[in-house]
């Protein structure tokens, strides 16, 4: 019953027919009756009308479909062009905003009249928040690269090392930082969000990641000797064949992607190269 029915609108759907086609179907019978009747007087058959029009329709088709092929092939260089010009132009933006956050935060640690060094703040202070400020406003402006270079000089800076930090980068948006083989030896990157970061073969030594979250994060081969990893969320992290000796990674943690509390033993097997049973990882090397 329902097929019969979809024949029925079918067919409805096709007649009456619409005024484009009724002069469609005229034009091609009088064209047809046009060619017979010459064809009579002449003595031309329908085939020597066929080898007369067909040569020509090839060609025209060809042509229009080699204008079509070219306008599709000149439309995708254009839009492609496009993407790239929005690539450079963000690219452009990013160097901007990086160069310019890097002569601000330079300008701040060379004492004036108007104000002292930024080595001379504390955390809390005044400069100190305003220098913290610009760091956490430029960071979600730039891509993995370039938030690296604003870590890179925070570090070599002397900003954010352990014990005598100026400023924390507590909430600092540092998802996807390209760290490879950076030098971090004792930095303060608490409650940093380096979710995929890539810090293999890092050095982060005495490095304090206090409740930072980890997740995704490349710590292949790393050296993670005596890092303070207290809270630290590590879903998904890869530690294989990362130093650990002496890291501490009690508190609340990841094992087998989950979270796991202190005193609460899970039943999966561990992440490799974190500790269990919420206890620190004192002594524990990760194995590749």
């Amino acid at each position: 019953m329902d097929r019969e029915q979809q024949d029925g609108q079918r067919e409805r759907s096709l007649w009456p027919p619409t005024r484009e086609q009724v002069l469609w179907t005229v034009s091609i019978v009088a064209l047809l009756t046009g060619a017979i009747l010459i064809g009579y007087r002449y003595d031309i058959t329908l085939w020597d009308w066929i080898k007369l029009l067909i040569v020509p329709a090839v060609i025209a088709g060809g042509g229009i479909w080699f204008n079509r092929q070219q306008r599709e092939r000149e439309l995708e260089i254009a839009r492609e062009q496009r993407e790239r010009d929005v690539e450079i132009a963000e690219r452009r933006t990013q160097d901007e905003a990086l160069q310019a956050y890097l002569d601000q935060m330079s300008d701040m640690l060379i004492p004036n009249k108007d104000q002292p060094s930024l080595y001379k703040a504390r955390p809390g202070d005044t400069l100190s928040s305003v220098a913290r400020a610009r760091t956490l406003t430029v960071l979600p402006r730039l891509d993995g690269d370039r938030k690296a270079r604003v870590v890179q000089f925070l570090y070599e800076s002397g900003l954010i090392a352990k014990g005598r930090a100026v400023l924390d980068l507590w909430g600092a948006d540092l998802p996807e930082a390209k760290l490879r083989m950076a030098k971090l030896s004792g930095a303060d990157l608490s409650r940093t969000d380096l979710s995929g970061a890539d810090l293999s073969n890092a050095d982060l030594s005495g490095a304090i990641l206090l409740e930072a979250y980890l997740g995704g994060v490349k710590l292949r081969g790393a050296i993670l000797l005596e890092a303070d990893l207290r809270g630290a969320r590590l879903t998904e992290a890869d530690l294989s064949r990362a130093k650990l000796h002496g890291a501490d990674l009690s508190g609340e943690y990841l094992i087998s992607g989950r979270p796991h509390r202190r005193g609460r033993p899970h039943p999966g097997r561990p992440v490799q190269g974190q500790a269990t049973r919420g206890r620190p990882a004192r002594g524990l090397l990760a194995q590749g």
